[in-house]
């Protein structure tokens, strides 16, 4: 009964050690804008995976493949960075689009296995769209430096969202 004990206390005072070498875990953020714009003209304004000229961040889009999933695109950003992304899912009628970053470096953004998804929803004469994404850290292993941690990367996918978002709002809403 005593080794039992100490075997469980044993265990027990161990559980915080491997909990701290877990690493990094999946992050997630969400950011919907309401557009006083129909769904089919927000979806002309973004559903084609070649063109993402609506995000001001964005310098140039190149790519290959269309709007078929597999097709890839590089988006050259105003600071002169790149992101490498492919198409991996494509639905027109239900106006949703899916894309993975294949590769980026981590001073551009820094996150690591990244996908999202946008979908514009139709509400009357009015539209929401929805950007979500999930995504680890750009700095995979334990203690992270602050500007590859969980907060920095949240920070900076939250920021891309919400910039890209007002951006299509005021583009739409503007004429």
């Amino acid at each position: 009964m005593v080794r039992l004990f100490a075997s469980f206390l044993a265990l027990v005072c161990l559980m915080p050690l491997a909990a701290s070498a877990h690493g990094p875990t999946r992050q997630k953020v969400v950011e919907t804008v309401e557009i006083n714009a129909p769904a089919d003209k927000v979806w002309a304004a973004i559903g084609d995976f070649q063109d993402m000229s609506w995000h001001p961040a964005i310098k140039k889009t190149e790519g290959t493949g269309g709007n078929d999933v597999g097709a890839t695109r590089t988006l050259t950003l105003d600071g002169g960075g790149q992101i490498f992304e492919k198409l991996t899912k494509y639905n027109a009628e239900g106006k949703v689009l899916g894309y993975e970053i294949t590769e980026v470096d981590v001073k551009v953004l820094p996150v690591t296995n990244y996908s999202a998804t946008i979908t514009v929803t139709p509400e009357g004469d009015k539209s929401t769209v929805e950007w979500k994404s999930a995504f680890y850290r750009g700095f995979v292993n334990n203690d992270p430096p602050p500007e590859l941690s969980d907060e920095a990367a949240v920070k900076a996918i939250t920021g891309v969202f919400q910039s890209g978002l007002a951006a299509l709002k005021a583009k739409l809403e503007g004429g």
